[in-house]
């Protein structure tokens, strides 16, 4: 891990990136899975975070379901940021040294400019999806509807337009997040680079690793989804799991 918080002179176009199998992400899984039985406490104490963050959006929901999909995004964009403490324990593990939950928490620390800036384009494509989703409902009805209404929307057949756009318009903003940020974040931590260079060199790779890395999402999606009931318990586990999942898809489709 890089000990400056000075980013070295590399090109996002000079790190070589492997070439990865469909059959990569169930083996990210389960050393995912390995590390989390090997530091639980740590993992459990991040897992309780993200079912914080899940009770939190119910909550949006119930009082503003116009911003719902957007903040939705918050599991995308404080996700990685708050498994910074998950790639650092991986990372330890990794090389044989015992992880700290102290250390964990502080992972930032050397990588704060570089994580700082990365943050801030993430949060204007946050602002940009919530504001084009306040727009599409504005434009689509009259009013603000509440938590009821929005789900009779929602379930209407005549606003099948509707949902098309908004899911649409979501699923656009979901990708470009997934795409800079699906390898960047454990590489700020793990390598001194800048912003710019890791989220480039995150979006190469899904260009250049398409299929697997849809697959990727997808079983990333699929497992927060299913996490979710009841009230966002799954979490508990998921959440950090995936967290040092993340941290093994990094090592694997970046090479040294």
């Amino acid at each position: 891990m890089s000990t400056s918080d000075e980013p070295a002179e590399t090109s996002a176009f000079d790190i070589q990136l492997r070439t990865l199998r469909f059959s990569d992400p169930l083996r990210w899984l389960a050393a995912g899975w390995r590390d989390f039985i090997r530091a639980p406490g740590i993992g459990l104490f991040y897992g309780f975070c993200f079912m914080a963050m899940g009770w939190a959006l119910l909550k949006v929901y119930e009082h503003a379901p116009a911003y719902t999909l957007a903040l939705s995004a918050g599991f995308l964009l404080m996700g990685p940021f708050m498994c910074l403490g998950l790639y650092q324990v991986s990372m330890r593990l990794e090389r044989g040294e015992q992880p700290d939950f102290a250390d964990s928490i502080l992972a930032w620390e050397a990588r704060l400019s570089q994580l700082a800036i990365f943050g801030g384009v993430l949060l204007i494509l946050e602002m940009l999806w919530g504001r084009a989703a306040l727009v599409i409902f504005a434009v689509s009805f009259d009013g603000m509807p509440d938590l009821a209404g929005s789900l009779a929307k929602f379930l209407d057949p005549e606003n099948l337009g509707f949902v098309v756009t908004y899911l649409g318009v979501g699923a656009v903003f979901a990708g470009l997040i997934y795409a800079v940020s699906v390898v960047s974040i454990p590489m700020l931590l793990d390598r001194p680079v800048d912003a710019v260079t890791a989220g480039l060199t995150s979006l190469r790779l899904v260009l250049n690793q398409t299929g697997v890395m849809l697959l990727w999402g997808g079983l990333i999606t699929v497992l927060v989804l299913l996490a979710l009931l009841p009230w966002f318990a799954g979490l508990l586990v998921v959440g950090p799991v995936l967290g040092h999942a993340s941290w093994h898809a990094y090592r694997a489709a970046v090479t040294d």
